[in-house]
Formats: C-alpha cells, sequence, structure tokens
C-alpha cells in the first residue's frame, strides 16, 4: 500500500459497525480494532444470530459503547435508536454481511435493529458479504448484490477460500486488514494521492465474430480492471472506464463505456485519450479477428473448417506512441511460460512506463480468478514481485507504482 495502517488515519470519523450472524463475526472483532487504531470512533450493532456466535460484551469492552441488537430492549438508552444511530455516523459497515442481510437490504425490508439503521441512514454503507459459495453464487444473492450496487452500496467481494463447511470457492469474509483499508478510503481517510490525475482504463475481454452466433475471445472477467478503476476512485482520480465484455462487477459511480470488439475499444480509447494522464490496458484484447466473418451461421458440413485471420488494432502501442506529454502508460502482460523475459520485451517493444506481468496459467491468478499474483516491471529494469493477494490489494500496489514514477517525474522535471 501506498500507506502503512498508521499513517492512515480519520481522525473524529464515526463508524457504526454491523455484525450479523456468522461464523466469520469474530473477525469483526479486528475490524473494530482496525478502525480505532485509524482513530475513529466505532459503534457497534449486531443481530440476534450474531450474538450466537460472539457476545455483545466483547464489543462493548472494546468500543466503550452501548452495543444495540433489540432497540427496544430494556437496558437499550434510546427507544428509537436506530434514528438517531443512523444519523449520527459518518460510514456504516456490515461486516460480516449474510445473505438474509443482503436480501433485506436489497428489498428494503426492516425488521430488526440493522436493517432498520440501513434505510434510517444517509451515510455510505460498505458491505463486505461472508456465506457459502453456493449462497453467493446463486441467482438471488447476485441479483441482490447487483441490486445494492445500482443503490450506491460499497460492495467488497469475498475471498477465495476453504469454507468453514468445508467447501472451497469464493464466499469467505474479506481479511479484516482489507475491510479497513477499503472503510478509510471510503470515509476520506486514505489520503487522495491521485487526486489531478485523469485515468482511462481499458477493461474485460473482446470478442471477434466468426458468425452470426460464434465468436473468438477470452475468459477476462474484468476484475481485474475493475479493482484498478475501484482504487482510483477511491484515491482521488478522474477515472474512465472502457470496457469490453465483462463478467465482474463495476464499480459504483464510475463512468463506463461499452464496446464489444477491438476496433470499437480501439476508437472508444482514441476519442477519450485527450485530457488523459494516465492510460492502463488491463483489458484481454483479442489478436487476431476473422478476416471475412460469415453473414449466415455456418453449418457443421465438413470435419475440418478453415479461419483466415488478420492482426486487431495494437491499442496499447496506439497510445504510446502518440501519447501527451507526461501521460504514464501501463501495460499488463498475461503470460504462460517465460512470463518475466515475454514481459520485458513487450515493456521495451511497446515503450511503456510499467508492465504488470502475471501466470494465467496458475488456477489462482489471472483470468476469472479473485486473486492475483504480479510483478510489476518499470522502464528502469525495476522488478517488484507480489505474493498472492486479492485483486484490490494488487490494484493498490499498481497505483502505488504510478504515482512513484509520477514523483520522479516531477523531481526531474524541477532539477532538470
Amino acid at each position: 500500500m501506498g500507506q502503512s495502517d498508521s499513517e492512515i488515519s480519520t481522525p473524529n470519523k464515526r463508524i457504526a459497525l454491523g455484525v450479523c450472524g456468522g461464523i466469520a463475526a469474530y473477525k469483526a472483532v479486528e475490524v473494530l480494532r482496525g478502525l480505532q487504531q485509524a482513530g475513529c470512533d466505532v459503534r457497534v450493532a449486531m443481530t440476534r444470530r450474531a450474538c450466537e456466535f460472539i457476545q455483545p460484551l466483547t464489543f462493548r469492552a472494546l468500543s466503550g459503547h452501548h452495543v444495540v441488537v433489540d432497540d427496544y430492549a430494556p437496558d437499550n438508552p434510546d427507544p428509537i435508536a436506530h434514528i438517531t444511530f443512523s444519523q449520527t455516523i459518518d460510514l456504516l459497515i456490515v461486516a460480516p454481511a449474510t445473505a438474509n442481510m443482503i436480501a433485506k437490504f436489497a428489498q428494503g425490508i426492516a425488521d430488526d435493529f440493522l436493517s432498520s439503521t440501513y434505510l434510517a441512514s444517509s451515510a455510505p454503507v460498505l458491505v463486505a458479504p461472508a456465506m457459502n459459495t453456493k449462497m453467493w453464487e446463486h441467482p438471488a444473492t447476485v441479483r441482490n448484490i447487483e441490486q445494492l450496487r445500482r443503490d450506491g452500496v460499497f460492495i467488497l467481494a469475498p475471498d477465495a477460500g476453504e469454507m468453514a463447511c468445508g467447501t472451497f470457492g469464493p464466499g469467505r469474509l474479506s481479511e479484516p486488514e482489507r475491510i479497513v483499508l477499503e472503510a478509510l478510503s471510503i470515509a476520506g481517510g486514505r489520503a487522495q494521492d491521485l487526486r489531478g490525475e485523469h485515468i482511462l482504463i481499458t477493461v474485460g475481454a473482446t470478442r471477434e465474430a466468426i458468425d452470426p452466433v460464434r465468436f473468438i475471445s477470452n475468459r477476462s472477467s474484468g476484475r481485474m480492471g475493475f479493482a484498478l478503476a475501484e482504487a482510483a476512485l477511491n484515491r482521488g482520480a478522474d477515472v474512465t472506464i472502457v470496457a469490453g465484455v465483462t463478467t465482474a462487477y463495476p464499480p459504483t459511480k464510475a463512468r463506463i463505456l461499452r464496446t464489444e470488439t477491438a476496433l470499437e475499444m480501439a476508437n472508444a480509447v482514441e476519442q477519450e485519450l485527450d485530457g488523459k494522464s494516465v492510460f492502463i490496458a488491463s483489458a484481454a484484447v483479442v489478436d487476431y479477428r476473422p478476416t471475412h466473418p460469415a453473414n449466415q451461421k455456418i453449418k457443421k458440413k465438413e470435419q475440418t473448417l478453415t479461419l483466415s485471420l488478420e492482426k486487431t488494432p495494437d491499442i496499447l502501442t496506439n497510445v504510446s506512441k502518440h501519447r501527451q506529454d507526461g501521460m504514464l502508460v501501463i501495460g499488463f502482460a498475461a503470460e504462460t511460460e517465460n512470463v518475466l523475459d515475454n514481459a520485458r520485451d513487450k515493456l521495451r517493444s511497446k515503450n511503456l512506463d510499467v508492465i504488470v506481468a502475471n501466470d494465467v496459467s496458475r488456477s489462482d491468478s489471472g483470468f476469472d480468478t479473485q486473486t492475483n499474483a504480479i510483478t510489476i516491471l518499470t522502464r528502469n529494469q525495476e522488478a517488484l514481485e507480489l505474493p498472492l493477494m486479492s485483486k484490490r490489494e494488487a490494484a493498490d500496489r499498481i497505483l502505488d507504482t504510478i504515482i512513484n514514477l509520477r514523483k520522479r517525474q516531477q523531481t526531474k522535471h524541477v532539477t532538470g
């Protein structure tokens, strides 16, 4: 990260931490402590089921505040706490957020203290889901998450890993440190070190038609590019996204231009490039397209089918060649062998400032995964190899590199 935990602070920020009933409820204690270390005043609300996993007394002892479970309970000092509580906070965090609570939020149901607080609050909301993989991937949950995003709720997607039930997949609560960093970013505690930067990011996959039914494409979900956009927005940048085909959710309030083919993406980038200070090419652009796509569906008659292919526009090279003074150009190298050597060749041949290399043959890194293991290479041949981490964490590390390059540019300009 660009700052250590001790350097990130939000003095006098009032945070409400909602804790739902799930095995990950104990991790909310670490979230509470992390927020307090950053200078936040934290109050806690719990659901009844959460109390079966961890006692309110724990949060009361650490926060110094009464923990609300039921605002009509005899020991509650405020009988309309869901109103006063919700109107005096700068951010509402729900971690862990169960599928049930997410459904309540999405449908506007207010049948307990936490769901009533959500409806009564005008503060930003950060939801960190935690549930079984099947529950997370169920169409109802997907639909509810999409609705919350449309409502302006910040969603911190769960990590992939082994569940308490023994299954493996996405659904684990994000690490407390990541939740704290995201909360501080939303609450304004993270330094706005990208303010003044105008970033253009390409995201997702492109498709090239073979016929009206079939196409050439790849497995890119857009998750890494959207993570970069979200992180940049939280750090104060102006961000424009040119997206191809994606399956991941875009960041809330991002400006997005949708495209499908490499040519459409190239044209959109050309139109949007003026005035941009950073270009990040995270999209997986198809390198070749059928020379003569069929107007009608190709029938299955022969044993083999030969396609004539031609190169698609090289968006990254074109941007690098025609960049404005001071623009930083960042590319990605998704490789399956000789990863660093191929990345260095691409860095030199395309005259880039930074290239992000990753081995997409790994099952836990690259296309359509929650995590990434990347190496960041710069023009002066510096190489920063990072361990496996969430794509959002990787995004911040890439942006940290951009900040450092910008500082070098400014120093060179002053001393030169």
